[in-house]
This record gives C-alpha cells, structure tokens and sequence, in this order.
C-alpha cells in the first residue's frame, strides 16, 4: 500500500495528549491501546470507556480486519483482488466489491478535480523509480523508459461500471496498472472506524499509517488531538496540533521516503505528468476531510501540484489544508480557512 511507497513518511503523530511517544499499555476501563502492523505500517486504535476484558477479542478483530482490507487492495500480493484484476490482459468488465469500487470511483473524482496529478493508474512509474514490488533502479530511467512507462497509465483508460447490484471495473488498456497506495491507509482507516462502531464502540482514535480518524472523546473526557510533525528526519517535534472533532486526516510528505541515485535525491512521489519525482519546494500536505479515505486521496494529489496550484485548488474546492514548503533555508506553513478551524488553542502553529 501506500506505506510501501512511503514507509514512515507520515507526519501526523497521534497524540493522549501527553504521551506522543511510545504507545501507552491497557489502563484499565478507561483506557486502551491497540496496535500492530499492516501493509508495510503500524495500526494504532486508542480507545476510552472500554472495559480491559475486550482487549484480545478486539486486537484480533482489527487484525482481521486490516488483513482483509491488504489481501483487497495489495499490489505486493499476487493473490490479492487489484493485483488479479491487474494481471488481467482483457477489457471485459471484472467483478469486484463494492468498497473497491467506492475506492475508484473517489480516485478518479479526485484525479479529475486535480488535473490528473492523482492518478490511480501510476503503477509502472512508481515501479519503474523503485518504489513498488519491483527492485530499486541502479540508474536513472532514461527518457525512453518514462515515455513507455507513462503510455501504460491514464485515468481515461479506467471505469467502474454498476451492474444489477454488482460493482465492475473495466480497463480498455491491456496493460494498465492499477496502485491504490495512495489511498489504502485512508481506507483501512474508515474500515477501522465502522468496526468500532460495530462493536458499541463510541470514542475511538483510529490510525494507519499517515491516516487517522475519531469520534467522541479520550480517556481524560477532551477532544482527540492530533500533531503534524515537523518536516524533518532528524527530530519528533510538533508543527501544529488539530481538534478533528469526529474528522479523517491524512498527511502526504516527500523527505522521509527517499533514495539518493546519480547524486539526485529521489522522492516517492511521482508526478504523472513528467514521469519522473517531484522536484518542487513542497515537502507536505495535511488534509482533514469527512473521512480519512477522502483526505487520504486529496493529499497526493495536492503534494504533487506543489505549493501554489495546491493553495488555489484547496481555496477554490474550501478544502481544509495545511502546506508546508521550503522557502530558502527555511520551512514555511500556510492553511486554508477550513484547516483554521480545527486548529487547536495550544497548537505549537
């Protein structure tokens, strides 16, 4: 998933608010932590009122969850759907679930509202800079390789089709690769989050990767807050804190996953419409959203745009946005109004 492109890359440290660190063990009915890994990871579900009892049954179930969710949407696994529905060489419509075509279905809305710079369909770039199932590259792609890479992609090349009650995706490109990494921890996320509310479960943090979500309240009765770190790997500090009050959010950031190849820093985030890693001053966007899937998708796309063609298009769709980008030797921040309002009083903005 997504953390395979960006492993550790997420900037958003969930926070108790006191203990940013290390996850705190079961404290009783109060509170509890959960955790554990997935699609490359870590899960994290914190949880209030909930008696310590439930603590193995719940542990297994969001285990099985996420576990289903990857064995879904895995590009790493050659048994899983989207990696089937990958190695098809056909155009006739594949039968595929309903969540799955609810992840396209919003990727390509977001892939259309950006001008393409979310694309779905990025699969063979990603691959081709080392950032997918296949080996780190030894050398540069050279122009050839990008073009014949780039004419295996195109959101146009890809539909979802609802039939009687059944969800299908078509492709009218043999080829064409589908890489849901960009918005699989925003996904697995909400799936996390219904889980909850499954099991009578009201306040809830829940988190994959960069992506997050809550509702209600913490052990100590106050809002869920949340930290977006600093843009450096160097240290765990706090930009600003939000209040998500009951929100998704999802961090895309271009420092932490990286490689250095021919003395150029290569990022993970690849722009379609070059082929090749951004090389702009952005180096993070935050996005808080209904759901974490929905901030999970915009995220990208904004990251890709850079610093200014993200600033109009998050004002123009009054999408709640937090950019951080380099000016000179420095890190600078700019919000949207929407972000503005979730920004907590002791915000370290």
């Amino acid at each position: 998933m997504k953390s395979k492109w960006r492993c550790f890359s997420s900037f958003i440290v969930v926070c108790l608010l006191a203990t940013c660190d290390a996850p705190q063990p079961s404290k009783g009915p109060d509170g509890m932590m959960l955790e554990g890994r997935t699609m490359g990871t870590f899960w994290r579900v914190s949880l209030a009122g909930v008696a310590p009892e439930r603590r193995a049954a719940l542990q297994k179930a969001v285990q099985q969850q996420l576990d289903n969710d990857d064995h879904e949407l895995s590009t790493w696994k050659n048994d899983s759907v989207l990696s089937r529905f990958n190695q098809y060489r056909g155009s006739d419509p594949q039968p595929v679930s309903n969540n799955m075509a609810d992840i396209v279905t919003l990727s390509l809305r977001i892939g259309q509202q950006t001008q393409g710079a979310m694309d779905i369909t990025v699969g063979p770039l990603v691959n081709l800079w080392g950032f997918g199932p296949a080996k780190q590259p030894v050398k540069t792609p050279d122009v050839q390789q990008i073009a014949a890479a780039r004419a295996l992609t195109g959101l146009q090349h890809l539909q979802v089709i609802n039939r009687a009650g059944q969800a299908y995706l078509q492709k009218d490109l043999p080829a064409l690769y589908v890489d849901l990494s960009t918005v699989g921890e925003g996904f697995a996320t909400d799936n996390l989050a219904r889980l909850m509310e499954r099991e009578g479960i009201n306040n809830y943090l829940v988190s994959v990767g960069g992506a997050v979500l809550t509702h209600g309240e913490n052990a100590q009765g106050n809002a869920w807050q949340v930290a977006i770190q600093k843009p450096t790997d160097k240290e765990n500090a706090v930009q600003a804190i939000v209040d998500l009050q009951g929100h998704g959010i999802s961090t895309s950031g271009s420092y932490r996953n990286y490689y250095e190849l021919d003395g150029k820093r290569i990022s993970h985030v690849i722009d379609p419409a070059t082929g090749q890693s951004i090389q702009h001053k952005l180096v993070s966007v935050t996005v808080i959203a209904t759901t974490a899937l929905e901030a999970d998708g915009w995220d990208t796309g904004l990251m890709v745009l850079g610093t200014e063609r993200a600033k109009a298009l998050a004002l123009r769709n009054k999408l709640a946005v937090y950019l951080i980008y380099k000016q000179k030797e420095r890190f600078e921040s700019w919000m949207s109004p929407q972000f503005a309002a979730f920004l907590s009083p002791s915000s370290a903005h």
